[in-house]
């Protein structure tokens, strides 16, 4: 077995060197993404015993129904508590109204474990303290269950900082753990999950955790001896929040494509000192099957222009990915928050001519779209028809977060995705 020893490592300092600065166009102005409460459709399905209650309006209800495709007679993990026009007028005590839902809710469903309070932009706007309310009800209901909240208000963030908002709360959760151990952060699916497991297994990094767990009652220790990779780049409260536990972040690509992957695996192998031909024989098969993937969709895709609006966080790794795996032109990386830190091994491999934008301006970045052409454009899905219309292909960009897409083993997947548009389009044509 190969642990980490609790000191620093000369190779882990080399993997934190910054790359040097990157130019960055900073927008502000008219912005069209999802709130966060869209992030409550992959993380009802990942843990599996806990509940999110969101508390809003109907368009809150609406939004997460229709983007979850839940039929009505279903039993999802996740529901609203309507702020209705008695809570906004002050005829009905809100905290009042609110423990009555949560004690049918757990009344009905003996099943949860831990309970998600989810603000959203009304119960902001009404100033609802739903943290005071998480504390109240986890003492009613305690040790069956555990309350805690997060807001999915979409006022200042998009869609995605909802599952950073999430973890951020499982955090000061975690027990305290002296041991040496790896945490992966972001919420994967359980096959890609399960794929990288093996991988670090085989490397012999016995002692693996996953943030969050598929059990909100299986939390995963963290104390300095922890070290963790962020497998979505969307995640920096959650990595505050760990680094003001002990841990420290193995500084990595995000592991989209093969040299992704790979580089993400060996940033965690160097530290936990993994030898690099035990390495280089514990990722051969699952490169190797990548790269066969990958080569149908590079013909299609190579010499291709594409377009990133900002929404996801994910574009800079997506842009790495299509530019040096399957030979795309970037001309635009827009992403609606730019972590310098954690995107730094991202900026460095990024084409020189591609434009990094942070924050959103639509028409300014509409204007750059029409000016260039692209031959396909990643976008959020207000803007997506309108540009179908001009004729410019789209990619949705939430599919992007729906969608298995990190590992080995998903490459291939994801490539796809970018040449089903392009495919669509041709068949359209004829």
């Amino acid at each position: 077995m190969t642990a980490f020893t609790g000191q620093t490592r000369q190779d882990e300092a080399e993997l934190r060197s910054p790359a040097a600065p990157r130019p960055v166009l900073k927008e502000r102005g008219q912005r069209e993404v999802f709130c966060g409460l869209t992030g409550i459709v992959w993380l009802h399905r990942k843990i599996q015993d806990a509940f999110f209650l969101v508390v809003g309006s109907r368009t809150c209800a609406h939004l997460i129904q229709s983007a979850a495709g839940v039929m009505i007679f279903a039993e999802p993990r996740f529901a609203t508590a309507i702020i209705d026009d008695r809570d906004l007028a002050g005829l009905a005590d809100a905290n009042d109204e609110l423990d009555k839902v949560v004690d049918r809710l757990l009344s009905r469903r003996p099943d949860i474990r831990t309970l998600f309070l989810v603000g959203s932009c009304p119960s902001e706007v009404i100033k609802l303290d739903l943290s005071k309310a998480a504390q109240r009800l986890s003492k009613t209901h305690m040790p069956g269950v555990r309350v805690l909240n997060y807001s999915g208000s979409g006022i200042e963030t998009t869609f995605t900082q909802g599952e950073d908002a999430c973890l951020a709360a499982l955090v000061p959760e975690l027990p305290a753990d002296d041991a040496p151990s790896l945490m992966v952060v972001g919420a994967l699916a359980d096959v890609v999950e399960d794929q990288f497991r093996r991988l670090f297994d085989a490397m012999g990094i016995e002692r693996v955790d996953f943030l969050p767990p598929r059990e909100s009652t299986k939390l995963p220790g963290v104390g300095p001896n922890t070290r963790f990779l962020l497998a979505q780049p969307f995640l920096a409260e959650t990595a505050r929040c760990l680094q003001e536990r002990g841990a420290r972040r193995i500084a990595a690509p995000f592991p989209l494509g093969v040299e992704g992957v790979t580089d993400w695996l060996w940033a965690a192998a160097q530290i936990f000192g993994v030898p690099r031909d035990r390495f280089d024989a514990t990722v051969a098969p699952g490169r190797k099957r990548a790269q066969l993937a990958l080569e149908r969709h590079r013909e299609a895709l190579s010499g291709k222009s594409i377009f990133f609006f900002p929404d996801s966080q994910l574009e800079p790794p997506l842009a790495r990915f299509l530019s040096r795996e399957l030979g795309m032109k970037v001309i635009e990386v827009g992403t609606p928050f730019l972590h310098r830190e954690h995107m730094a091994e991202e900026l460095a491999l990024l084409p020189e001519d591609a434009l990094v934008s942070e924050g959103q301006d639509v028409e300014n970045q509409l204007d750059r779209c029409r000016d260039a052409a692209p031959d396909m454009a990643v976008c959020g899905l207000g803007l997506a028809n309108p540009l179908e219309a001009e004729g410019v292909t789209t990619k949705w960009s939430i599919e992007l977060v729906f969608t298995p897409i990190q590992g080995f083993d998903q490459a291939g997947d994801l490539a796809e995705l970018f040449t089903r548009p392009l495919d669509r389009r041709a068949r359209l044509a004829v």
